[in-house]
């Protein structure tokens, strides 16, 4: 089969396409031949080390298509059923091995291509809103990253959940992007300090929770966004790894919480998981949930996917297309 590996770590051009044999499946395991990928950020984090993984290593965590056959003992899904799943490696690829109770059916009013574009970034907005900080109606929150895939259907959720949506972008065309999805006030951050508005937006309390993907750059500020007792959520690295943080500091802030939430903690069982994804789905299918979906790659294109992904100039979700 075809798949995108990658022998060593560095930039995009590191992704180059092979032939490795098609994986076999054992007990309990199920062979999907994918028809659609999704691209994450997560998946530039193993490409360039920040995440170390064993090499030779085909990247990616997330897919759908179809469920070609099954290992010894397997009974969660069947031959022939169009299945998607997130958090397990090996989706560059034409077919991937794939533990049964980590495959999700896809209804059939969603397409391959919509589950794929939102199951992992759907459940982790979908943690983030729902437990990482349980927003409640009256919240106002921050989002960075607000026209980003995790950015624009946490911005949904979190005006579903009742909550005033304060995000940041980077430019004025992702502004229009972000208040469409339902942001309230949309703040750019390449021409203003983003805390300090957050400041003047709430009239010098700030929020009562940040969610932030980007990392680094933005850390600071974002504590600097929250009211005492606020909730700083940070679930990425875009800008780089955040440095060590003193406890004293959080105290500091206003006595804040500070957390770093990941998807597999919060569907480390077969009923979480099915529950998380099956409310996202639920909500694509009515209509409740819109998706942002970029034009798709071909596989031999990953590398050109993870150079737009990382120049931060993409909007919503990138996925490959078989």
């Amino acid at each position: 089969m075809k798949a995108i590996q990658f022998a060593q770590t560095g930039g995009p051009e590191v992704l180059t396409l092979a032939d490795v044999p098609t994986p076999t499946p054992g007990p309990n395991e199920a062979l999907v031949k994918l028809s659609a990928i999704g691209i994450n950020y997560i998946d530039t984090y193993h490409r360039s080390g920040l995440y170390p993984v064993a090499l030779p290593y085909i990247p990616g965590q997330e897919g759908a298509g179809v469920v070609e056959a099954l290992g010894p003992g397997t009974s969660e899904v069947s031959v022939g059923q169009r299945v998607a799943f997130t958090s397990h490696p090996g989706t560059y690829a034409e077919y991937v091995v794939v533990p049964a109770e980590k495959l999700v059916p896809i209804p059939d009013g969603l397409s391959d291509e919509q589950a794929a574009a939102v199951l992992l970034q759907g459940m982790t907005a979908h943690y983030l809103a729902f437990a990482s900080y349980p927003i409640r109606p009256g919240d106002t929150v921050l989002i960075h990253a607000g026209a980003g895939g995790v950015g624009l259907l946490l911005t949904q959720i979190a005006r579903m959940r009742g909550a005033r949506v304060i995000t940041t972008v980077s430019t004025p065309e992702k502004a229009e992007l972000s208040r469409a999805h339902g942001a309230d006030e949309v703040i750019l951050y390449t021409q203003t300090d983003f805390a300090a508005e957050v400041k003047r937006l709430t009239g010098g309390v700030g929020v009562h929770a940040v969610y932030d993907s980007v990392g680094k750059s933005t850390f600071e500020g974002s504590m600097n966004s929250l009211r005492p007792l606020g909730s700083m959520v940070s679930f990425g690295n875009a800008s780089g790894a955040v440095p060590p943080v003193s406890p004293l500091l959080l105290s500091q802030k206003g006595s804040i919480f500070l957390s770093r939430p990941t998807l597999g903690h919060f569907t480390a069982t077969r009923s979480a998981l099915l529950e998380r994804a099956t409310a996202v789905f639920n909500w694509v299918a009515e209509g409740r949930l819109k998706l942002l979906i970029q034009p798709a790659y071909a596989l031999a294109d990953a590398a050109q996917a993870h150079r737009d992904l990382e120049s931060r100039g993409t909007t919503g979700k990138l996925i490959i297309r078989l």
